[in-house]
């Protein structure tokens, strides 16, 4: 309970120094976030144009796309404002020998990393993601209970787990290769079959994003239950179950990797 208590306090500490070093930027600050909302609003007007030719897509309506698709962006935007870090450790941390800062602090090396930065554009996906599901209430024949509502609050932090866990297992993979941004960016990039109903793409699509490189697990799943009901062991249990194996999985390969890392030549 005492790490913990510590943990959350050295947290605290790198939150308020980073968005001190935000704010010295006042412009950045809002342009990025304005960013992200551009492009979301671009993605959004593209589903329009679709849904204005088509009125349903596989049996889903464009109510229940929207809600898939706001809440693929809600634990997308989470990651990406506390977590993405780890972007840099693939990148240029690690082949720049920058990473042996971290070996010389009284801290866990991937806690360090998690913490120490967030992107304050991610308030846009953020912020978008949490507009299109309130939005897309009004258009969705649910029956909101305690449960449904219960259930989607709960499932928020596993399936942003999801996301982490699978840029820690990619990032980590630097330790041995120095670089690996590539990696998680062909990974990452995944989470984009996330924001549509997996029944759309072939079978194989589906088991890769369902089984593989769970995405799908991250909207799909959860809203299968919030929308229709359906199978909550399953639609809930399993990005439970899939948020822990990646973390437990990243953790280990991190671990893993710092045996391997030898800083860099000069």
């Amino acid at each position: 309970m005492k790490t913990i208590r510590r943990m959350f306090r050295i947290h605290r500490i790198f939150l308020v120094q980073e968005l001190k070093r935000m704010m010295e930027y006042k412009g950045d600050f809002v342009v990025g976030i304005i960013g992200f909302l551009l492009i979301q609003l671009s993605n959004l007007l593209f589903l329009w144009i679709i849904f204005s030719q088509i009125p349903d897509l596989e049996g889903w309506s464009i109510s229940e796309i929207i809600f898939i698709y706001g809440l693929s962006l809600i634990p997308k935007g989470i990651d990406h404002f506390f977590f993405d870090n780890l972007w840099s450790i693939g990148y240029f941390i690690v082949r720049k020998g920058d990473f042996d800062k971290y070996l010389t602090r009284p801290v866990n090396t991937l806690f360090h990393v998690l913490v120490e930065k967030i992107q304050i554009d991610a308030l846009g996906e953020l912020i978008m993601g949490i507009v299109l599901v309130c939005s897309s209430v009004a258009g969705l024949q649910v029956e909101w209970d305690a449960f449904r509502i219960i259930g989607m609050i709960l499932i928020i932090p596993f399936i942003t787990l999801i996301f982490t866990g699978i840029k820690t297992i990619t990032a980590a993979i630097a330790f041995w290769t120095k670089r690996s941004g590539n990696v998680i960016y062909m990974f990452y990039m995944f989470n984009d079959f996330a924001k549509y109903p997996a029944t759309i793409y072939s079978r194989w699509v589906q088991n890769i994003i369902t089984y593989i490189i769970p995405f799908a697990l991250t909207s799909y799943f959860p809203a299968l239950f919030i929308l229709k009901g359906e199978n909550p062991l399953f639609n809930l249990g399993m990005p439970v179950l899939a948020s822990l194996v990646l973390m437990t999985a990243g953790i280990l390969v991190w671990n893993k990797g710092l045996k391997a890392y030898e800083s860099a030549g000069s």
